[in-house]
């Protein structure tokens, strides 16, 4: 039986811990903070009233990644499966808790627990040197805990950003993909993209592309598209430093938007909540989303990415950046909690938001 573990399970947990590990081990300060945190759970795996191994998770709040802990069996319950239930525990556990990834650290020299975790499903995404206690190096795994795409999911095409400031673009090229079979993969289009969407944000180096840009590009090439901005002034004007630059970034912003208007594509001064953007989704159209990359790569930057769908937990996202230590898979079909994706598609200190609606080709 496996269930949550609680501060009368202290000293056999200790017990276990004593007889499991030779160094590296959790002292009774480290299991009782575990016990009693609110980030964090701890389950046993219990038989006939002795508990034989446990599992500890770590929550971090704002976070939508969960972390194996610690995991330790019994010396005498070992080779009986108990390991395997308390991981499948964790993974149902973490999902539980809107969690989109669970991650663990693993010895390299500990070919039996990295094929247990392979068998879940947890692949390497990086690794510690020197991790331990004795020096042996970790292997850092996660697994995915979104379920996997239903039949009727929406797989849209992919396209990695070949330069730092062109993920407009490229979401842009995946959503007109996504549409029309014939439309542009290359980058050849994700230039010719950017040279006509770039809203110049000069800040340090090459600019980005607004949501005005990506609109006309689309248009100009045959797609219904709608905007959707809480604000009618140049996005990301903030950053932008000096006046004549501030001149430059308005005079293009006020450009676009006109020619937008003039053809005809809607613009809404509004804030599309979820309900709103999974109405959308459910009709066919794909959104490109502006969001700040903070949670996803710790730097506050500004980046477009498109929804591919959404269940009742996760918003599913392509994003245009194959992040350090990952492949270009962990990109496609991204899960997102949707309170997290809430607070990430928003930028600056005005809190500006932005949406670019691809409903497919214009009769």
């Amino acid at each position: 039986m496996i269930r949550p573990a609680t501060k009368a399970d202290l000293p056999a947990l200790l017990d276990i811990e004593a007889r499991a590990f030779s160094g590296d081990r959790l002292s009774e300060r480290s299991f009782r903070h575990l016990l009693t945190k609110a980030h964090a759970r701890t389950l046993v795996a219990e038989e006939a009233g002795v508990i034989l191994g446990y599992a500890s998770l770590l929550f971090h709040e704002g976070s939508w990644i969960a972390r194996l802990y610690s995991l330790a069996i019994a010396p005498e319950a070992r080779g009986r499966g108990l390991s395997r239930d308390l991981m499948q525990s964790a993974i149902d556990t973490a999902r539980g808790e809107a969690c989109a990834v669970l991650r663990l650290e693993v010895r390299e020299d500990n070919t039996a627990a990295r094929r247990l975790y392979e068998s879940l499903g947890f692949r390497q995404f990086g690794a510690h040197a020197r991790y331990y206690e004795d020096g042996a190096n970790a292997l850092r795994l996660e697994v995915s805990l979104a379920e996997a795409p239903k039949p009727a999911a929406r797989l849209l095409p992919y396209y990695a950003q070949t330069l730092d400031f062109t993920c407009g673009p490229a979401a842009l090229m995946m959503a007109m993909r996504a549409h029309d079979p014939a439309a542009a993969l290359d980058r050849r289009e994700e230039l010719r993209l950017w040279r006509e969407a770039t809203t110049i944000f000069m800040t340090a180096g090459h600019g980005g592309c607004g949501p005005h840009g990506l609109a006309l590009a689309a248009w100009k090439r045959g797609f219904a598209v709608e905007i959707y901005v809480n604000d009618v002034g140049a996005l990301l004007l903030d950053s932008v430093r000096g006046a004549e630059k501030k001149d430059v970034v308005r005079l293009v912003h006020e450009d676009m938007t006109e020619q937008a208007q003039a053809a005809g594509i809607p613009i809404h001064h509004a804030v599309l909540d979820l309900a709103g953007l999974e109405e959308l989704v459910a009709r066919g159209a794909v959104p490109l989303v502006l969001i700040s990359t903070w949670r996803l790569a710790g730097q506050k930057q500004p980046h477009w990415i498109a929804v591919s769908d959404l269940d009742e937990h996760f918003i599913y996202v392509n994003d245009p950046t194959v992040y350090d230590g990952r492949s270009k898979s962990d990109s496609i079909r991204m899960p997102l909690p949707r309170s997290e994706f809430a607070r990430m598609a928003r930028f600056g200190r005005g809190q500006q938001r932005a949406v670019v609606v691809i409903k497919g080709r214009r009769a």
